[in-house]
């Protein structure tokens, strides 16, 4: 049987001890995501109405009182089997078939297992939703080293895999293969589940992706960017290397994960509507923005790069992204051997190997290189078979689970 704790388990994967708060909500505040799921749809009305957003009033919830108190949620641990099924359910309430529901549950989990906030609560804040006018996806230009994808709105993280299948083929076959994708609206998930799939094999992945306007650029008060993450696999001969980072202070799902758990964001992380900085999910989703990751000049250079190469490049929406439902996504894959550097892998392990080495400050107990504490975390969680969720959205998840089982 799952057991109740008052462990967390952060979004940057770290473990905190909480009090356990009853931070169940009378009303849920709005997200993007529920206003595109007023225009979606679902095989199964009882799911849709399960799934969708509702309006709140001016009082302000219990989670939202938690949250102003600085309180914390529970978490319950959960068999990772358990939750994968039920996962698994939920996302076939929403309407997806069994081998599309295999992609999307394979992405989610491989974010949960390592504490990344790119999860499961997709699932039940709207991040999957259907599109009425869903076609299947359409490559519509192709070189031998290049393709463009049409997603025609279906689900990102199916697109995205697509696109990183063609990618992969073609620096097999040519040495490097570039695909964009336009017309999604939903989330593609964790960038590195994608780059650790063409590491492991061998080659360079580097990937980008755009989203709606959630982030503010430096010196802003409103915001333009998406989280636009960056994505890069490196093969090694001790191991693939995997960066996945948001040029943002932090990720949009992070801030409705927060909002869910009755927790604070970190400071400097977000603004309000005025662009004052706050640490409450609500202020941001009551037409506040993330900021960039160091609230600088730099990190929101790097989200403009992402914007241009993940959005005009591969003809994605360039303003109101949102209502456009065209959301820009793009895959490098490079085949090492293209430059004629045969021993690269063995090269790239001894780098990689002198970072780690590297003399430590005082205090210091690691260098970690990217990707490697969200491993130790999905080796430790799949060591003992078992994972903490934050309890209200694991109840969540199941009644959304139950909902398919039922009908």
């Amino acid at each position: 049987m799952p057991r109740t704790t008052t462990t967390t388990t952060t979004g940057d994967g770290r473990r905190e001890t909480t009090t356990h708060v009853d931070a169940r909500r009378d009303e849920e505040i709005p997200t993007p995501y529920a206003v595109m799921m007023t225009t979606a749809t679902t095989t199964r009305a009882m799911t849709s109405r399960a799934m969708t957003t509702t309006i709140p009033t001016r009082k302000m919830t219990r989670t939202a009182r938690a949250v102003r108190s600085g309180a914390r949620a529970s978490a319950t641990r959960v068999p990772i089997d358990e939750l994968r099924e039920t996962t698994k359910n939920a996302i076939r309430g929403i309407g997806y078939d069994e081998k599309d529901a295999e992609v999307i549950l394979d992405v989610l989990m491989f974010a949960q297992v390592r504490g990344n906030n790119q999860g499961i609560i997709k699932v039940t804040t709207n991040g999957l939703a259907m599109a009425e006018d869903a076609e299947p996806m359409k490559v519509t230009h192709e070189t031998k080293l290049s393709a463009a994808i049409d997603g025609k709105k279906t689900q990102g993280m199916l697109v995205l895999a697509e696109a990183t299948r063609i990618a992969n083929e073609k620096a097999k076959e040519h040495g490097f293969g570039i695909v964009g994708a336009c017309n999604t609206f939903t989330s593609t998930g964790a960038l590195g589940y994608y780059c650790k799939k063409v590491a492991d094999e061998g080659m360079i992945a580097i990937c980008m992706a755009q989203s709606p306007e959630f982030v503010a650029p430096a010196g802003s008060s409103k915001a333009i960017f998406g989280t636009n993450p960056i994505g890069v696999g490196i093969p090694s001969a001790e191991g693939s290397m995997v960066l996945d980072m948001a040029t943002s202070a932090y990720s949009w799902f992070g801030v409705l994960e927060a909002r869910t758990a009755g927790k604070q964001l970190p400071e400097g992380a977000a603004q309000d509507k005025n662009g004052v900085a706050t640490t409450q999910p609500e202020d941001v989703l009551d037409g506040g923005a993330i900021r960039t990751f160091d609230g600088g000049y730099k990190s929101s250079n790097l989200a403009l790069i992402v914007e241009l190469l993940a959005g005009p490049l591969v003809g994605a929406a360039i303003e109101n992204k949102l209502t456009a439902k065209n959301w820009g996504n793009l895959i490098m894959v490079i085949d090492p051997s293209m430059l004629g550097q045969a021993d690269f892998e063995k090269n790239a392990a001894f780098v990689m190997n002198r970072v780690r080495n590297a003399p430590k400050q005082p205090g210091v107990d690691a260098i970690l290189l990217p990707g490697e504490r969200g491993d130790a975390i999905a080796k430790a969680n799949m060591e003992s078979g078992a994972i903490d969720v934050e309890t209200n959205l694991w109840n969540d998840l199941k009644k959304a689970a139950e909902a398919f089982a039922t009908a």
